[in-house]
């Protein structure tokens, strides 16, 4: 289920999309600190798949450069940031971005994810992407949804798979992460592909 929330100003998330065990909302100031807490206790289980943190990269000050970023995104179409809640006792659990976004002849956008280590393996991901795809084809009306995961990162494959992706090819040297240049493999949806996936009858 999505639900579409309007309002007049960035400072109260004006989208939010709804799942089964989880919602998904735009990042906000009041964050930081769970934002930064939960990523510090991962940072292990989270470096061998990212960029290089700097080392302020759990600082406010960078947090509030992002959300300007992420504000400036969502205002030109170029991308969409989302925090991923568990429903209940809302505690973060991760974050899902929609990014590099092509229109024109392309009409494709990138999807990134991340989630905190004391929530991995409990299927709060695949609600996520399954969120965010319906939002990427139904409301933004894209044709291709695109990810990309390191060779070796089963996760993230199966979390892609769960929603329907197909893996496309293979990148050589096609991302720098934690400090080297890393293949990737390659992973892509359309929109077709996930209508019919809809349309088809669901196992009771």
């Amino acid at each position: 289920m999505l639900r579409l929330l309007r309002s007049l100003s960035y400072a109260t998330p004006n989208l939010r999309l709804d799942g089964r065990r989880v919602f998904l909302r735009p990042p906000t100031d009041r964050d930081w600190r769970d934002w930064a807490e939960l990523r510090a206790a991962s940072r292990a289980f989270l470096e061998p798949w990212e960029p290089t943190w700097p080392s302020d990269a759990l600082s406010r000050a960078i947090y509030r450069r992002r959300l300007d970023q992420i504000e400036d995104e969502i205002r030109t179409d170029m991308g969409y940031a989302f925090h991923i809640f568990r429903r209940g006792d809302e505690r973060l659990v991760g974050g899902i971005t929609l990014s590099n976004m092509r229109r024109g002849v392309a009409q494709t956008g990138t999807l990134g994810y991340w989630i905190g280590q004391p929530f991995e393996r409990q299927d709060f991901m695949t609600e996520a992407i399954a969120a965010v795809v319906e939002y990427g084809f139904d409301r933004l009306k894209l044709h291709r949804l695109e990810a990309a995961c390191l060779p070796m990162n089963e996760a993230s494959r199966r979390v892609l798979q769960k929603n329907g992706f197909q893996q496309e090819g293979y990148a050589r040297g096609y991302l720098r992460i934690n400090g080297d240049w890393h293949d990737h493999v390659l992973f892509g949806l359309l929109v077709d592909e996930w209508r019919r996936d809809r349309a088809r009858p669901r196992e009771a």
